[in-house]
Formats: structure tokens, C-alpha cells, sequence
């Protein structure tokens, strides 16, 4: 049965079926119809929900997925070695990594998402069969691990932490999404970022390291995208997303994109996903 994250593909089977019977419905129009019958005021509004709730709304760049092919092999591990895993990881500081061991893998679940199964291939590296993510533990010299990278868009280096912190994080993004008002800044840095990037010179300084790098590998692809939409016209804040981001929809000269964008404690920018507007 479908729900509001099968919107895309709804939006789609209306427009067809209508089509047959000789009734033109524009791409936007169809999207803008899809979004009041899941009782939202409009398109923008239900892409944030979409996003929120950890699935797309048509991302249109991403870095690099696995060369086709490649096939990763399931090894065994001794249980011991996943308990020592076991633990909180911190992304930023809206989001965690939790990971549990469940028999002979791991159960990894960020903020606001759901568990995904990780499948060792070494005694440090970790796959997901449902996602194209990976991760490496990184291990200090008494054999306890101290952080974690995650593979998943850039390589994402997450330094480990104690249950209170995990627990400090966890309620002060639970806060946020409560509150659903948008931090100090991040519409004035989102601006900046949206414009660097056009032109095609990002200030990478006003990123996170994890996010630089991320920004540098997939400005190729970036870059054009967001050029094509051309100037900013407008921003609004749609809502806090569930792992504590701010959610923006702008309007551009030539188009619409959604964007989640957090900042850390300095200003500078840690989060940031641009997706399709209508």
C-alpha cells in the first residue's frame, strides 16, 4: 500500500492516467494535486515530509555509488569483536550513530532513521546489503574501537561517544523538532552555499571538513544543477527535519529546490542535502 513517500510515483500514474483520456496535467500541477490529498498546503510542504520521514524527493546529485559489479562477501566475526562495536558515534551535533549487535551482524540506526543491517567483510569493515553504505571502525592500540568512518556520500569520520552525550544530543534534536523553528543562521549560510556552488567556488572553509570534502566530490555535478536553476529568488522555512536540520524550500529564477541544512556550534555549515523542487 502507498504512502505520502510514494508521492513522486503517484504524481506520475495520475498525470498517465488522466493522459489517456485526453486531460493534460502539467509535472507541477500533478505534484501540487498528489500533495493536498495527503492533506498538505502544497508541494513544498509534503517534499519536507518526504525528507523528514528519511526518504527522497529526487536527489540529483550524489557522489559515486560502487563500481556495478562488485560483490562484497559476508565473513564471520566473532561475537565478541561486534559487542566491542557496540555503541554511539556522533555525525554532528543534531545527530547520532547507534550500533547493537543483532546475532552475527550490526544494527546501525542514525537520528531520525531506521536500523540498517551491516554485514562484516573484515574484522573493521562493515556493508549494508540494503543501502550502498559502508563503514570502518578505526581501532586504537588496546584494540578498542575509537570512531567510526561511514561511506555514504564522502566519507563521513564520526569519533565515539558515551551514552550520556548520545543521550544530551538525542533530546536537545528531540527539542528542536518540537519546537520546529529554524536555528540562528542557516538561511543566511544556505544563501551562501547555494551561491558558491553555482559559481562554481564554494567557500569550503564555511563547511565541516566531512562536508568540503563531500562538496568538492560532487561540485561537477552540483555545480551545473544548481547554475541551470539560476538566482535565488526567495527562501521559506518549511520545518525542522528529524534528525534536527533546518528544511528550506527556495525558488529560483528557472526552478525550486529543497534543502536540509544544519550548523554547528562556530556557524559553520555540517549538514547540507539539496533535492528537486516541483
Amino acid at each position: 500500500m502507498r504512502d505520502f513517500r510514494d508521492a513522486k510515483a503517484m504524481a506520475q500514474t495520475l498525470r498517465e492516467a488522466l493522459g489517456a483520456k485526453s486531460i493534460p496535467l502539467t509535472h507541477s500541477d500533478s505534484l501540487e494535486l498528489i500533495a493536498k490529498l495527503f492533506g498538505q498546503r502544497d508541494w513544498n510542504t509534503l517534499a519536507a515530509r518526504i525528507q523528514a520521514a528519511g526518504g527522497s524527493a529526487d536527489v540529483p546529485a550524489s557522489a559515486p555509488r560502487s563500481p556495478p559489479g562488485v560483490v562484497r562477501q559476508e565473513i564471520a566475526v566473532a561475537p565478541a569483536v561486534l559487542d566491542g562495536y557496540a555503541g554511539f558515534y556522533q555525525l554532528s551535533e543534531q545527530a547520532v550513530l547507534s550500533v547493537l549487535r543483532e546475532d552475527h551482524h550490526l544494527a546501525v540506526q542514525l537520528t531520525g532513521q531506521r536500523a540498517v543491517a551491516f554485514f562484516a567483510e573484515s574484522q573493521t569493515e562493515f556493508f549494508a546489503r540494503e543501502v550502498n553504505a559502508q563503514i570502518s571502525f578505526v581501532i586504537a592500540a588496546d584494540g578498542q574501537a575509537t570512531s567510526l568512518i561511514l561511506h555514504q556520500n564522502g566519507d563521513q569520520p564520526m569519533p565515539r561517544i558515551d551514552a550520556a552525550n548520545a543521550k544530551q544530543i538525542a533530546d536537545r534534536t528531540a527539542e528542536r523538532v518540537k519546537n520546529q523553528s529554524p536555528a540562528p543562521g542557516t538561511e543566511a549560510a544556505l544563501r551562501r552555499l547555494i551561491e558558491g556552488v553555482a559559481s562554481g567556488q564554494p567557500d569550503y572553509a564555511d563547511m565541516t571538513p566531512a562536508l568540503a570534502a563531500a562538496t568538492h566530490e560532487q561540485l561537477p555535478h552540483l555545480q551545473p544543477y544548481l547554475a541551470d536553476l539560476g538566482t535565488i529568488e526567495s527562501t521559506r522555512f518549511l520545518g525542522v527535519g528529524a534528525q534536527g536540520e533546518d528544511v528550506y524550500s527556495v525558488r529560483h529564477a528557472n526552478g525550486a529546490s529543497h534543502w536540509r541544512i544544519a550548523l554547528d556550534a562556530t556557524g559553520i555549515i555540517s549538514t547540507a542535502w539539496v533535492s528537486a523542487g516541483p
